[in-house]
């Protein structure tokens, strides 16, 4: 799912351009939800130290003592490849805008065909360049997820199942497709799963199970370990740098 963030110091646009994203995601069955509205930069700054959105649309003129594009320029510290898009209705700032990688400049007034022209125009651009930009896009034509989301992805039938921080998602395809869009931190770890060993928090190794940093409702995200799979998978745990110090005391054997 794309998370979206908008930041403009005039209540009323950001009202209206809050209006008009929602009816572009239902129109066009995207995948995608605005996390965050707020006219304070530094409500923005505060929020994405613990979050990163994929999507910011900023005012560049925003009243404070942080411009949009000294917000840009913060954002991109953080994140280099997510979507930064300015409003703003002084056409001399274009120019300025285009320094921190920007993916679009809307000039205001804001209308439903301009923002709906470039969010079209930046779903083709996240499914084109999907392993660049860190997302997996499903058989469905606009579901995208980010890989940084994925806790882990279960085999059932015919279909594969996405667990990720927020909710599930399914689609028909094989491990051996998906495999190929995955980086090496996802491992196969059981014929039924793969397992994204960045959100590991512990291993019961007696029990074969993995328990996982996010949680599904009140109850830990887990999976299993199979026989066929335990020794490979321990061993790149033992060699995966956020793991390799909190394996000692685990039981290798099958």
């Amino acid at each position: 799912m794309l998370s979206f963030v908008l930041c403009d110091d005039n209540s009323n646009v950001l009202d209206r351009l809050s209006k008009i994203l929602d009816s572009i995601f239902i129109e066009h069955n995207l995948d995608a939800e605005i996390s965050l509205i707020s006219p304070n930069p530094h409500k923005i700054l505060e929020y994405i130290q613990t979050n990163m959105p994929n999507v910011f649309i900023l005012d560049i003129d925003l009243k404070s003592d942080i411009s949009g594009l000294d917000l840009a320029d913060k954002i991109r510290q953080l994140n280099k490849t997510c979507y930064i898009i300015f409003t703003s209705a002084h056409l001399e700032y274009i120019l300025l805008a285009y320094k921190y990688k920007t993916f679009d400049f809307i000039p205001k007034p804001i209308t439903y065909e301009r923002i709906e022209e470039t969010i079209l125009r930046l779903i083709d651009d996240v499914s084109s360049s999907t392993t660049k930009n860190n997302f997996i896009r499903l058989n469905h034509k606009n579901t995208i997820i980010n890989q940084d989301s994925i806790n882990f992805i279960k085999k059932d039938g015919m279909k594969l199942v996405f667990y990720t921080d927020t909710r599930t998602y399914e689609t028909y395809n094989s491990f051996n497709k998906i495999s190929t869009e995955l980086p090496s931190n996802f491992v196969r770890c059981h014929k039924s799963y793969i397992a994204n060993i960045d959100k590991i928090s512990d291993i019961n190794s007696n029990n074969n199970l993995i328990i996982f940093n996010s949680k599904h409702g009140k109850n830990d995200f887990k999976c299993n370990i199979g026989p066929k799979y335990k020794n490979n998978f321990m061993e790149v745990l033992k060699n995966h740098g956020n793991f390799s110090n909190n394996l000692d005391s685990v039981n290798n054997t099958k």
